[in-house]
């Protein structure tokens, strides 16, 4: 009886870290659908995948800050079933003050960031959840725990896929299915160019590579890690932090108002 190829589908694979992923997760002898907006690019990359590694790849052009585009890829999760890893890749920033931009600039952004990712995490973890098994990614960043002023809305959107995959988290938790939220640092993709900031605005030394970004983070899905920070060397920061964002929670379940905020 022969076994079904898993296949993975990565938004935002025409470049950058959705490329790299395509081509790590080729080597791993996934089957993938590539999905971005420029098929020029997915074309030319899905050919070179193919004949490097034996993979069927195929593609599909889409927007996903548009409804057509959303509902399309939708569609493939449903119909192939083939297809059990899904990594939300697909994002933009506009790194500039909020009013700085219209709001259809924001709405689109948003839509990207945050809508696409749900609609199309809600298309795929039904089957998923059926079969025990699969994968989903989806890519946030440090900006999810950080603003500052100009990252109001990416920082936002961010903070959404990172509590949001939390959440999934939780619920799966019982479960074979791998969830994994994935905050990259500054990295080196082309979303500088779009951002309104270059990478040689950044401090010498703190951007790093797509493909040690990727790399990296599918060591950290790999060691059952549920969330990677690439370039974080100390691990402790990380507990700590959790420690106090818990400890946080638990403070505020008294039921009471704090001293501070009574009549004196």
């Amino acid at each position: 009886m022969s076994t079904q190829r898993s296949t993975a589908l990565i938004t935002g694979a025409s470049s950058g870290i959705g490329a790299v992923y395509a081509d790590r997760l080729a080597a791993r002898d996934y089957d993938l659908v590539l999905v971005a907006r420029r098929e020029a690019r997915l074309m030319a990359l899905a050919e070179q995948l193919e004949q490097r590694y034996g993979v069927k790849v195929t593609t599909l052009t889409a927007d996903l800050t548009d409804e057509t585009g959303i509902r399309a890829v939708e569609e493939i999760l449903h119909n192939n079933t083939a297809i059990d890893t899904l990594i939300n890749n697909a994002g933009t920033a506009q790194m500039a003050p909020f009013l700085a931009g219209d709001v259809a600039q924001h709405q689109a952004i948003n839509i990207l960031n945050t809508t696409a990712l749900m609609r199309l995490t809600y298309a795929l973890l039904p089957r998923l959840a059926q079969n025990n098994r699969g994968t989903l990614i989806n890519i946030a960043s440090v900006l999810s725990i950080h603003a500052r002023a100009g990252s109001a809305l990416y920082s936002a959107t961010k903070a959404w896929v990172l509590n949001f995959t939390r959440g999934l988290q939780e619920e799966f938790a019982d479960s074979q299915v791998r969830i994994q939220a994935v905050l990259p640092a500054a990295t080196a993709t082309e979303i500088w160019e779009l951002s309104g900031i270059t990478a040689d605005d950044l401090p010498a030394g703190s951007v790093m590579t797509t493909d040690n970004m990727v790399d990296a983070a599918l060591a950290g899905l790999d060691q059952g890690e549920l969330i990677t920070i690439p370039p974080m060397h100390d691990e402790t920061l990380w507990t700590r932090y959790e420690e106090a964002r818990l400890a946080l929670f638990a403070s505020a379940r008294t039921g009471e108002p704090a001293p501070r905020y009574l009549p004196r």
